[in-house]
């Protein structure tokens, strides 16, 4: 009997050190994050770049280097394992808002129709091939025990991302959302975002296929099944059942709630199932209600905010927590992921800048549409944490390419500003988006 409550004490014990810790994470993270964001808006950066930044920052490449102890205490008490849990949970919900977001009426404008394709085909096109090459350069080097086909896959496939909301909310920022330059530029996101993951999809079959030309077929056949089957028959039975239980109501009600939360979790088990991450099963659910305008209204009031301010730095922490910088120990190293963000940059600029002057915008116009495609932000840190947890991106490349997506995104909204006064086009800054 005191064997019996001695084994309860401790496993109590245990279960609270789980939590209270736990809860000290978080409470490290959402302080973090609001400040940084707050930082992030006085150097006249998106809010959502203080917090990546501040997720960097509590990991082991600043917390961590100025700070052991308390780095440990902190992060290293317990294992990581409610973190990674809350971060993947919310990184699912996320892309569920990600896909409620996708406007696919941009891609129906007549106007603009040739330079927004071809500059989005060039978005994808030359960044991925300058990865491939950089991919089978490095490799040797950075890469030597991983297979060379999956690693040039996933750098190729990282260097072509463009982060859509973000680049949507400068562009808000500056208010050019209606000029001609901000349909094209938002417009070729758009494209450039569903080939993008469509891209990071097929990617991720063919490595969890372990590069099997027959088991990734067969992957990506279910795959295709599974998407005609979530427009033809999921799609108009989701929209008859929200329909149904809003009313006419604008907020989503409980048991709304609950059987949305339910399906993208089955969504997220079946692409689990069919050998491409949970995520995107988030994603797939999002994008069938894209069009819905009073639910995705009601879900960006009632829901959105909380996973914006809650899960997404826990996902920012957890990314920068896998980040380490002072791996980066050699100039070497440090060459090497300069060419990384080097390449990923000039993939974009060049890219995107000579397809929109092949169709006709003017050399400013053309260099300006480059510079906006280059943001990657959140999709970026989404895509290389794929690559990261499948085997094919090493620790330094992780490092690097976390890097990478920072600058291309900080360097997006100062590059716009300058561009501007060149040209003479009056903006006005707005703090509310």
């Amino acid at each position: 009997m005191n064997l019996l409550l001695a084994a309860g004490t401790s496993s109590v014990h245990e279960t609270e050190k789980l939590v209270c810790f736990t809860l000290l994470e978080l409470l490290a993270i959402l302080l973090a994050a609001r400040l940084a964001g707050k930082a992030a808006q006085r150097l006249g950066q998106p809010r959502v770049v203080g917090e990546i930044v501040g997720g960097l920052l509590l990991g082991p490449s600043l917390f961590g280097r100025l700070l052991p102890a308390q780095f440990e205490f902190v992060f290293h008490s317990i294992a990581p394992l409610p973190l990674v849990i809350l971060s993947q949970i919310g990184l699912v919900f996320l892309m569920f808002q990600i896909g409620l977001e996708f406007d696919f009426a941009h891609l129906k404008e007549k106007p603009n129709r040739t330079a927004m394709l071809w500059v989005s085909l060039a978005g994808i096109v030359f960044p991925f091939g300058l990865g491939w090459l950089i991919g089978d350069w490095s490799h040797p080097v950075l890469a030597p025990g991983i297979n060379p086909l999956g690693y040039r896959l996933f750098l190729g496939a990282a260097m072509s991302i463009t982060a859509i909301p973000i680049l949507g909310r400068i562009m808000m920022e500056l208010g050019i959302t209606k000029t001609r330059l901000g349909v094209i530029a938002i417009t070729a996101a758009a494209l450039n975002d569903i080939a993008g993951w469509t891209l990071l999809a097929i990617v991720s079959a063919l490595t969890v296929a372990e590069f099997s030309a027959v088991s990734f077929l067969t992957k990506l056949g279910l795959l295709g099944l599974h998407l005609v089957f979530c427009l033809l028959v999921a799609r108009p039975l989701l929209r008859k059942l929200v329909d149904k239980l809003m009313g006419t109501r604008e907020q989503i009600p409980h048991e709304l709630m609950a059987l949305m939360i339910a399906v993208t979790f089955v969504s997220g088990l079946i692409t689990y199932s069919l050998g491409v991450f949970v995520i995107f099963g988030g994603f797939v659910v999002g994008v069938l209600l894209h069009d819905h305008h009073r639910f995705v209204a009601a879900w960006n009031k009632s829901v959105s905010h909380f996973v914006t301010v809650f899960f997404l730095p826990i996902f920012f922490t957890y990314t920068g927590l896998r980040t380490n910088v002072n791996g980066l120990d050699s100039w070497g190293l440090w060459g090497w992921c300069l060419i990384i963000i080097g390449g990923a940059t000039i993939g974009k600029f060049v890219g995107c800048g000579a397809a929109a002057r092949a169709c006709g915008l003017s050399w400013a116009d053309a260099g300006c549409l480059g510079i906006m495609m280059n943001t990657r932000a959140l999709m970026e840190l989404v895509v290389i944490n794929v690559g990261y947890d499948l085997g094919v991106i090493p620790p330094n490349v992780f490092t690097m390419l976390v890097l990478m997506a920072i600058f291309s995104t900080v360097i997006t909204a100062p590059l716009l500003r300058v561009y501007f006064r060149m040209v003479g086009l009056k903006y006005e800054l707005r703090a509310d988006v």
